[in-house]
């Protein structure tokens, strides 16, 4: 097994890096800082917020892409 390294890249004629990890590292960097300049405490908000926050951005998402083929979503109402 190879170890990847961020210069195999170069051999496609891609040499960005990758975008996702640069935009974690950067928000945790604003998150840590915060935390240490104003006292601020980290409050895990648990699986069902973040579960809740993917389905709503991936509703938005989806009536974005029905809009552009000229399709409206209408949302059901949740099951009992």
């Amino acid at each position: 097994m190879q170890a990847v390294d961020f210069r195999a890249g170069q051999n496609f004629g891609d040499a960005q890096p990758p975008v996702a990890a640069k935009a974690m590292a950067a928000k945790l960097a604003r998150l840590l800082y915060r935390m240490l300049r104003y006292g601020m405490k980290y409050a895990d908000q648990g699986a069902e917020f973040y579960d809740a926050q993917h389905r709503k951005q991936q509703v938005i998402h989806l009536k974005r892409k029905a809009a552009q083929l000229g399709l409206q979503i209408i949302e059901a109402a949740p099951a009992a």
